[in-house]
């Protein structure tokens, strides 16, 4: 009898328990996962709208990977070593005496961007997350349940959050390559290229893609001797290929930036009295060759981050190595939505942004949608190259007929008179309708001007409805129009 009581009470304390847990489980409408640009805008808009929202990371500071070691550290280090870049080479033609002997303190740079990043990080949890009533919560987010979220903090303990809809926005990671250990000292990611404490002597950069062009003009500038190694033929996959092949002579034959090693492979890497020692060999076979470098950056792409998060448990669909969702962001469970790097497209910051926002909305009921036409490319060197919809390769490949129109800046007053005349506008409409199809820039303010394209796009506009448009004069911006104009008749100035 005793031995039944005691077996009755610790079932009692057991159910007791169990219910304490679940009634101090916070109850929300939305719950996102991950802080980034597309978790962070998509719980804002959440509480724009109404709703109960709580946000989660484990990073502590808001922003994910762009805002604390990404795009926006990445952009604060260009536009210094532009500045120097530009005093050291260019001062002189200017009448500026003296530029030449200018130099860079990297300590005082690295400062500089981090003010950059704690101002911005800070913004969002201090003001737009209280101003939008969300509830942060700083640690490792995992789903538990179809309407449940736990959350193990960083400062220890856990919560359980109860949830109406869940938003997936976990972002991605850099990606690697079998043999070449990251240790962020030597061989590094993205983000340790952004810590180094001094310019490197000889810097080798894998892949020839959007971070590892921005870095390499980074330390380019200031004094790197960069080596950039392709696998393919070519630099920036999937940009348009005669903006490419300008692109690439700009690079390392004018500006003499860095020099590249194309169709090349990595196949190891092994760090060997103080420098990294790189085992190469040509993709399509041959002879292996060893380079030496002080510092390696690995820029290779970059994989959703999905690990333990308990996506498996639940039954989610995958497609491929992303999330599996539908039109409107939702996977196979219609309340838990999907986001930004870690479903299928481009990895972009504004790209998750705008889908943060339509998911949000259609978990109002108010129709959220993302034109993937319009979506915006851009890599911020100098010059800069910024790209929206298709490319003429993929035009050819589906069969779509298409016109063609080109301007230089060479041509363009502005672009000449401030003696940054690099790289040209290049436009592609459909052959019979007119409508613009893709918009391709290679130029100075190339990532501010791809705008009036993308508007263009989004709008169904035609290249003739943007030459007909009055173009304050001069600006860079006519180098669109006249390309444009080149497109539907001819333009003026070539």
């Amino acid at each position: 009898m005793l031995s039944r009581n005691i077996v009755l009470r610790t079932r009692s304390r057991s159910l007791a328990s169990s219910i304490r847990f679940f009634s101090d489980a916070k109850e929300y409408d939305c719950v996102v996962i991950g802080a980034g640009p597309g978790g962070y805008v998509a719980a804002v808009k959440a509480g724009q709208l109404g709703m109960k929202v709580a946000c989660i990371d484990k990073r502590g500071p808001p922003g994910g990977t762009c805002l604390n070691v990404g795009c926006i550290p990445s952009k604060a280090l260009l536009n210094a070593s532009h500045h120097y870049y530009d005093a050291k080479k260019h001062f002189k033609k200017y009448g500026i005496k003296g530029g030449e002997k200018v130099e860079m303190d990297v300590e005082l740079m690295m400062k500089a961007k981090e003010k950059a990043v704690k101002g911005l990080t800070g913004g969002i949890e201090g003001t737009l997350f209280k101003k939008s009533k969300v509830d942060y919560y700083k640690g490792f987010g995992k789903l538990t349940g179809q309407n449940e979220v736990s959350v193990d903090m960083n400062e220890g303990g856990k919560e359980v959050l109860k949830a109406k809809n869940i938003l997936i926005a976990t972002g991605s990671d850099s990606a690697n390559i079998p043999g070449v250990p990251v240790d962020e000292k030597m061989i590094c990611s993205s983000t340790g290229a952004l810590e180094f404490t001094e310019v490197p002597e000889k810097l080798v950069v894998i892949g020839a893609g959007v971070i590892g062009l921005e870095m390499g003009s980074v330390w380019g500038r200031l004094g790197s001797d960069v080596t950039v190694i392709e696998f393919l033929d070519r630099i920036t996959p999937g940009i348009d290929a005669e903006i490419a092949k300008q692109f690439q002579t700009i690079l390392s034959r004018k500006q003499k930036l860095m020099n590249f090693k194309l169709g090349t492979k990595v196949l190891g890497a092994s760090v060997e009295g103080g420098k990294v020692l790189l085992k190469t060999a040509p993709s399509k076979g041959g002879d292996e060759e060893v380079i030496e470098a002080d510092k390696v950056l690995l820029s290779i792409g970059r994989t959703p981050y999905l690990d333990g998060l308990g996506l498996e448990d639940l039954g989610i669909e995958m497609d491929g190595r992303v999330i599996k969702t539908n039109s409107h962001l939702q996977t196979n469970i219609p309340n838990i939505y999907a986001i930004g790097d870690c479903i299928k497209g481009a990895m972009l910051a504004h790209k998750a942004e705008e889908e943060g926002i339509a998911a949000i909305e259609h978990i109002a009921g108010l129709g959220g949608h993302v034109n993937y036409e319009a979506i915006p490319n851009v890599i911020y060197t100098h010059p800069e190259l910024a790209t929206v919809g298709k490319n003429e390769e993929e035009l050819k490949e589906a069969g779509i007929k298409y016109k063609k129109g080109v301007f230089p800046f060479m041509a363009n007053s502005r672009a000449r008179t401030i003696d940054d005349a690099d790289g040209m506008v290049k436009v592609l409409a459909d052959a019979e309708t007119d409508r613009l199809l893709g918009v391709h820039m290679l130029g100075p303010a190339a990532g501010e001007m791809i705008m009036e394209a993308v508007i263009g796009i989004e709008y169904g506009a035609s290249s003739e409805d943007l030459a007909r448009t009055c173009h304050a004069h001069p600006t860079l911006s006519e180098a669109v129009k006249e390309a444009c104009m080149a497109t539907y008749d001819k333009p003026i100035h070539i």
